[in-house]
């Protein structure tokens, strides 16, 4: 997962937190398991970081046939490392389905969140 070796002799509070969340990534996988769970995986990265880590998540969900459940509010992240999404509010699943069907939601929060003033415009365009 890309931790340097001389990482397994510090101390989380001596990592960057990449690397921190790098060992955690490398703590689960180390059983082998079929199904991952990731909590907010890139918060508190740079966006350099964050983008490494992403492609980090899709490799070895690629490589090693895992499956991923991600909780996340970061748009790249969504766009980068997530084949389906569900969108969680109001105690319910407002919208469940691809990117793609996320961007042609017309559910109001929905619309907002992936069509709004934040909103990846670049993507938006392209897949016009």
């Amino acid at each position: 997962v890309g931790v340097p070796p001389d990482a397994a002799q510090k101390f989380p509070p001596e990592l960057a937190g990449g690397r921190i969340k790098r060992a955690a990534l490398a703590r689960a996988l180390a059983l082998d398991p079929d199904i991952v769970f990731l909590d907010e995986p890139t918060s508190g990265l740079d966006p350099i970081s964050a983008a490494e880590f992403d492609e980090l998540v899709v490799k070895l969900r690629d490589t090693m046939d895992l499956t991923v459940y991600m909780v996340t509010h970061d748009l790249d992240t969504l766009f980068t490392a997530c084949d389906r999404v569900a969108v969680l509010g109001k105690k319910k699943v407002l919208v469940e389905g691809t990117i793609d069907d996320m961007l042609k939601s017309e559910e109001p929060w929905v619309k907002s969140y992936f069509r709004g003033k934040r909103a990846r415009q670049l993507d938006l365009a392209a897949r016009a």
